[in-house]
């Protein structure tokens, strides 16, 4: 957290020393000492009393605080996005591959564990879609950008909203002929070994 550093930038370009600081809101000179070290943090009162001290906003004093949460959590939640991307794109390759050898293998069996698997699959790719509602991230070049944790200009934006009907619709198209070729394979194998 940066927080301590602020006070004490603060602080010094006021040229305050602790113990005159710690006077103009009420607290020891230990309390500003453990905030500038980061030991501690100040409550909404002693903040509110050093942004009129420093006359700077509450924003401004706390901004690198912020700015550095900010960032750790966008981290954290590219890293989530990239797993389940990660965990579903297995699972949707698994969703191709095994549905016939476990059929065959283990009949009623084998048909419970692929609903299993697809109950799975369905978990993630449910997961992947809250990620893109809540980040406006629908085409794939904004997905590809938000996995890279990067984002797009106000352009490169623009145009990609532009795209979103046609890729949907082509998305529509490709998965009801996916749907398709998948039927067909598995009706052929089925017939190979009956």
């Amino acid at each position: 957290m940066e927080l301590g550093k602020q006070i004490k930038k603060y602080r010094t370009e006021a040229n305050l020393s602790q113990e005159g600081l710690a006077d103009k809101i009420f607290v020891s000179r230990q309390t500003i000492s453990n905030w500038e070290n980061d030991k501690n943090y100040p409550d909404i009162k002693s903040l509110v009393l050093m942004s009129e001290v420093f006359q700077v906003s509450l924003d401004h004093l706390i901004k690198g605080d912020l700015e550095k949460m900010k960032k750790e959590i966008d981290s954290q939640e590219y890293a989530k996005f990239q797993k389940d991307s990660a965990v579903f794109t297995v699972l949707f390759i698994a969703l191709l591959i095994v549905p016939v050898p476990l059929v065959m293998l283990w009949k009623w069996v084998g048909m419970a564990l692929y609903l299993c698997l697809f109950g799975i699959g369905m978990y993630f790719a449910v997961r992947i879609e809250r990620y893109k509602k809540k980040y406006d991230i629908q085409t794939y070049k904004e997905i590809v950008a938000f996995a890279n944790g990067k984002s797009l200009d106000e352009i490169e934006k623009a145009r990609e909203e532009g795209k979103r009907p046609y890729q949907k619709a082509f998305l529509a198209v490709g998965s009801a002929v996916l749907v398709v070729v998948i039927a067909l394979v598995l009706v052929a194998v089925m017939k190979l070994f009956s």
